[in-house]
């Protein structure tokens, strides 16, 4: 409930009919009839500007409960609008928004919206299998369940029968998860889709489960090659953080390792998070190249690094700059003066090249402006200003750095 001091009785009366979505919205992956009472099998969105604008907020509704739950493999949907009251036109000369069009928006159509529907669907789960060809089979411990779960990741596209459906049903996810999402043009056929599942026992059958996903894009490089872009990525939350992501990732960049036409991959506009976690997949797949030997690193950054990285890995050159500069630091003896001083120079070195780029077009506009003393005593604030940021700049790598190498040293 939002508290406004200051108000008029009218004002106040409307302002608690004000609901945050993001409390609102419901969401829940279901694999047995009880989820759908178990509060702990509840997760809420992070995001629901993109569908109910920038204050997150629904007008109109006391106790605004909006149910989006999903059958655990396939993802067939339940949706359904609860609230304790709602504004009246006629008494409060106001209208409330119209939650449910805004949800169908982006929702596919043939939803159910009563439970019993559901449930009959739920027990046809059994039949459900994922899609395209399977890529790579892991396990990981669960403590609470006191064994070891296994995951599999399939490689889809839109000739598997019922991947559309699926897809559509899947994509809606990044709405609430992903601060920027689109949906993409399913019809382009330089998609590839991975899939991420669970496999779990129900009355002795094996299920499969959604954990998560990822698409990529593969763009023409001329003459003859293509360049994979990561454009989307998501683990569902009740996965997150059990290392599903870093699996996927490795097992993209496999798949297309072993293409001849593959140049290298890329992402699209990465978020922080993706790229610490591909800054740990391409360090556990670089550290046992030759040219990543610590006596190479400690000769400093070199074209070998560069057409090793590529041609084995399919790394373009700027995240192996980056992975050399992880695995130096861990051949870098940070107590030694001498060492540590190289490694922060040479880090250095690379971090200070758009800062020497915006000094020289800023001399250029001070000579068309100003007279030279000037000039000099503001470069002089600049290059003060400068050193400062720089060395933040640097900090803030070495400790993402070594966040990289503590995972490493784990896994």
């Amino acid at each position: 409930t939002f508290f406004f001091p200051g108000l008029t009785a009218t004002e106040k009366k409307l302002a608690e009919y004000k609901c945050n979505t993001n409390e609102a919205i419901q969401l829940k992956l279901v694999r047995f009839p009880e989820d759908l009472e178990d509060e702990n099998t509840t997760f809420n969105p992070e995001y629901s500007h993109q569908v109910f604008g920038d204050d997150e907020v629904a007008f109109g509704y006391k106790g605004l409960k909006i149910l989006l739950y999903y059958i655990a493999g396939n993802l067939s949907t339940l949706f359904r609008i609860e609230y304790t009251s709602r504004v009246n036109e006629k008494f409060d000369c106001v209208e409330a928004d119209d939650v449910e069009s805004k949800i169908r928006e982006i929702i596919p159509p043939g939803f159910c919206t009563n439970t019993d529907d559901f449930v009959s669907l739920l027990e046809k789960e059994v039949n459900f299998k994922p899609f395209g060809m399977l890529l790579h089979t892991y396990s990981i411990h669960n403590e609470e369940a006191g064994e070891d779960i296994t995951y599999q990741i399939y490689k889809a596209d839109m000739t598997c029968p019922g991947f559309r459906e699926y897809h559509e049903r899947l994509q809606t996810f990044l709405m609430w998860f992903i601060e920027t999402a689109s949906f993409i043009d399913v019809d382009d056929e330089r998609w590839n889709y991975f899939l991420v599942f669970e496999k779990y026992n129900k009355d002795g059958a094996t299920l499969f489960a959604t954990v998560g996903y990822m698409t990529v894009y593969n763009y023409y490089v001329y003459p003859d090659k293509t360049r994979p872009r990561v454009s989307q990525m998501l683990i569902l939350p009740p996965f997150q953080g059990e290392g599903h992501g870093a699996q996927l990732l490795e097992t993209v960049h496999r798949y297309y390792m072993s293409s001849p036409t593959v140049l290298d991959i890329t992402a699209e506009d990465p978020s922080e998070n993706y790229v610490k976690l591909r800054d740990f997949v391409l360090v556990k797949l670089c550290q046992d190249l030759v040219c990543f030997s610590p006596v190479k690193l400690m000769q400093g950054f070199s074209q070998e690094m560069v057409t090793e990285a590529q041609q084995k890995l399919k790394i373009n050159k700027q995240h192996t700059r980056r992975v050399y500069e992880i695995l130096r630091l861990r051949a870098t003896n940070m107590g030694d003066a001498e060492q540590s001083r190289s490694y922060r120079l040479d880090v250095k070195r690379r971090l200070i090249g758009p800062y020497k780029k915006k000094q020289r077009e800023l001399a250029k506009m001070r000579r068309c402006l100003r007279p030279e003393e000037m000039t000099n005593q503001l470069n002089q604030i600049d290059l003060n200003l400068q050193r400062e940021q720089l060395e933040e700049s640097f900090q803030q790598l070495v400790s993402d750095y070594r966040r990289v190498l503590e995972r490493l040293a784990q896994a």
